[in-house]
């Protein structure tokens, strides 16, 4: 992991089994199935529920700050914490938390290479159903970092210029239209395709069969080689609900360094159901 842009973003499962029980490390659970947490987990450890936890239920946008604050307070958190997330599906929502915290001006947030999957197949590695004990806390944000987050008008725009890279994280099938959303999704738009001038890189190719991610080199060649995306230009990444693109957005932010980077968390069910806004089908 040495050869990252900021290689202490993430931890292996050895560290993160070595500091259960260290003061000032927190371990957060964000999982697609919101249920696998109940089934085992580390000792210690919490859980987020994306769903209800890490998106506003009503205005369908991220949590106001007050809402964030009482997250972390809950889950015992304090500002100068040392932060570990992680889940299942490759880390999916596991990113989307790690950019949801750093959106808040949360510090020190680590990824644990591999998620829950690397966990769960290595034999010397604990999981309990006991209730985690939490002292809560009071916990204090910071003023949003809106640099780290695209929205419409900025994406529309790139689109039309294309002043910036533009990465379409999704399969294949959704970055062509074929499908609107994966088998079993709910979530969905009125249209399938992808934004005029984007880039099909599928989070996929980023990680390996264990779920750990690339090497530096092999990260670089995909996205800079075979994609023909530019180091010089800023990035913007998006999918269908914003938690592969968040993904993407690590990667790209920092394991290869790329400081201008945004996550366009509304992705495709916000564009495909835009009224007016161009789309493109097929390669």
């Amino acid at each position: 992991m040495a050869d990252y842009a900021q290689p202490d973003v993430l931890v292996s499962t050895d560290w993160v089994k070595e500091n259960l029980n260290t003061p000032g490390v927190r371990i957060i659970e964000i999982d697609v199935d919101t249920k696998q947490y109940e089934v085992g987990h580390i000792p210690g450890s919490l859980a987020f529920n994306w769903q209800t936890q890490l998106q506003d239920q009503i205005t369908r946008d991220l949590p106001s700050r007050g809402a964030f604050e009482s997250l972390m307070s809950a889950a015992g958190i304090s500002p100068g914490d040392t932060v570990v997330v992680f889940g299942d599906n490759n880390n999916w929502f596991a990113a989307y938390g790690f950019w949801l915290m750093k959106y808040y001006g949360h510090n020190d947030i680590r990824v644990m290479n591999g998620g829950r999957g690397k966990w769960l197949n290595e034999e010397d590695k604990p999981l309990t159903t006991d209730k985690t004990i939490v002292t809560p806390t009071s916990y204090l944000a910071s003023t949003a970092n809106h640099s780290l987050r695209a929205k419409v008008p900025l994406v529309l725009e790139i689109s039309a210029t294309r002043s910036m890279n533009l990465v379409d994280v999704r399969s294949p099938d959704e970055f062509t239209g074929k499908v609107i959303a994966p088998a079993g999704m709910n979530e969905t738009a009125q249209r399938g395709g992808h934004i005029p001038g984007a880039k099909s890189v599928p989070w996929s190719r980023a990680v390996n069969s264990d779920g750990t991610f690339k090497t530096a080199a092999e990260l670089h060649k995909l996205y800079f080689g075979e994609a023909g995306l530019s180091e010089s230009k800023p990035t913007i990444c998006y999918c269908r609900i914003g938690e592969r693109s968040s993904h993407s957005w690590f990667v790209l932010k920092y394991l290869l360094g790329q400081e201008n980077c945004r996550n366009y968390d509304g992705s495709w069910t916000e564009y495909g159901n835009l009224v007016g806004a161009p789309i493109e089908r097929g390669e």
